[in-house]
């Protein structure tokens, strides 16, 4: 119910950062404006006494998080990658949101396994280990099965975490519902719909059925990928609460100076990490949109591994095309073609001025190029970015939420690993190629191909639409239009015929 009761949900967030000073530390740490800084204080102030108490033994900012719960946790993951918006020291500290939470007992594990797969742990597994790994909705144990003796990766969800979701979730609502009332320029960001976003992707986390499809259908896409890996999930073994996947044995993404020590090449891995990315959300559609260095590890032989595939991002091919002109025109510094993409697709109003658009662009992207990458400053470059979206009448899209989101992690992942990468110079590869086989008149027959086989599905039903055609127009009170009808079959032939030629153009090619 996203009532008035949820007030006591946000005050208590308010009062819970205020008692376990992670208000002070937090605005520091992000920069906020010194008047902001003022009446976070004086406001959290009244009600610190009713804030959480959390672990003493966390750091401010995470003892807040964990103290508030996993919706409140999946946020401080995210801001663990971005070092250079909160600050190492901070990012630091978050990082233990990733996977390294206090886990639930052993034996509320045991029974939950029983209860879904219908076996007890020692029937299914001749070893099954305390938690391995614990994070905010769930936590890992490593097991070995009694069958045929592989070793898996068994993941339990935290009891009551659906209900706690549901709780934090709808204060979000009436949050952004009241954001939209008390600021109406606000709505154009349509905070509402990106919690209703955001939900959903929750809801899916929360059923590990989904999660297992989510692997299996990565695993499909980028098997052929070099130098990375998806563990498989064993279906026989899984459920709604319970999933087992292939055990991933590697050096953890984020122990920098353990990857050194062993010989990898930091440097080869944050270029990988977003050349990989880039390429799921392009060539496929469907990438891995919880991209932290706690789901991803290094095998022996330099591979990639990702697991946790509870967050997964899926963008049509449209919309694909369309990011990726936005992006090879920055890459190439063409201001005027990020414009016209930006109209085309209609994501600025047509009543604005192009060129101003484009001017305002280029000052957005300029200052990237040329520049070490640990100089620039992502929370001033996104606060500019805020005010051009502003000034143009800019709408939030809810499709590139989680695009945007994974992009911002994946940076953040690449340069823990190297912090002077330059991320457009990375990225112009993987970009270039998209655009090469995807925009231009190889993708036009291609087009034109899928077009005709969908004619084709339609082909027996044909001769029964051109008849309600005829029909239709000699029922009319009006004398009848031949040339109308004849122009609405020809245009139904000749497209019938263009794309029966660009499916053979396209066998051929």
């Amino acid at each position: 119910m996203r009532g008035p009761h949820n007030i006591w949900r946000l005050i208590r967030t308010g009062a819970t950062f205020e008692r376990t000073g992670a208000m002070k530390l937090a605005l520091e740490a992000m920069e906020a404006p010194p008047a902001l800084r003022f009446a976070a204080r004086v406001l959290g102030w009244p009600f610190k006494w009713l804030g959480y108490r959390g672990d003493p033994a966390l750091p401010p900012v995470t003892r807040a998080l964990t103290a508030l719960g996993p919706a409140y946790i999946k946020f401080g993951q995210v801001l663990s990658t971005r070092p250079d918006v909160v600050g190492h020291d901070l990012a630091d500290q978050l990082r233990v949101l990733q996977d390294k939470l206090p886990p639930f007992p052993t034996e509320v594990a045991r029974r939950t396994v029983a209860a879904e797969l219908g076996a007890g742990v020692d029937v299914l597994f001749s070893e099954f280990s305390d938690s391995v790994a614990a994070a905010s909705i769930a936590q890992v144990h490593r097991a070995r099965r009694s069958d045929t003796g592989v070793e898996v990766a068994v993941k339990i969800l935290r009891p009551g975490v659906e209900r706690a979701f549901r709780r934090d979730i709808d204060a979000f609502h009436f949050a952004a519902g009241l954001i939209e009332f008390l600021s109406p320029s606000s709505r154009r960001l349509r905070p509402g719909d990106v919690v209703s976003h955001f939900e959903s992707v929750v809801t899916g986390e929360l059923d590990l059925r989904l999660e297992a499809a989510s692997a299996s259908e990565f695993a499909a896409n980028t098997k052929e990928d070099a130098g990375f890996q998806v563990p498989e999930p064993h279906w026989g073994l899984s459920s709604r609460r319970v999933m087992t996947l292939g055990w991933a044995e590697g050096i953890a993404l984020g122990d920098v100076a353990a990857l050194r020590a062993a010989g990898h090449d930091c440097t080869a891995l944050s270029e990988r990490v977003l050349q990989l990315f880039l390429s799921h959300a392009l060539r496929d559609g469907y990438f891995h949109a919880d991209m932290h260095q706690g789901n991803l590890k290094v095998a022996a032989n330099g591979d990639l591994i990702a697991y946790d595939f509870g967050i997964m991002g899926q963008i049509d091919e449209y919309t694909r095309r369309v990011y990726a002109e936005i992006l090879i025109g920055f890459i190439r510094k063409d201001y005027r073609r990020v414009a016209e993409v930006h109209f085309e697709a209609g994501y600025v109003p047509a009543d604005r001025d192009i060129d101003d658009f484009a001017r305002a662009l280029r000052a957005v992207g300029e200052p990237i190029f040329g520049m070490d990458a640990s100089r620039i400053s992502m929370a001033h470059l996104l606060a500019y970015l805020f005010e051009v979206t502003e000034r143009f009448g800019m709408e939030t899209r809810t499709e590139l939420i989680l695009l945007q989101r994974t992009m911002v992690v994946v940076e953040g992942v690449a340069r823990s690993l190297n912090a002077s990468i330059n991320m457009w110079q990375v990225a112009r590869p993987v970009v270039e190629s998209y655009i090469k086989e995807s925009v231009g008149p190889a993708a036009l027959v291609r087009d034109l191909a899928r077009t005709v086989r969908v004619l084709g599905r339609f082909g027996p039903r044909l001769p029964g639409i051109a008849e309600a055609l005829l029909t239709r127009q000699t029922a009319t009170e009006e004398p009848p239009r031949p040339r109308s009808l004849l122009t609405g079959l020809g245009l139904l032939i000749l497209g019938a015929m263009i794309g029966a030629a660009a499916l053979v153009l396209f066998e051929m090619l």
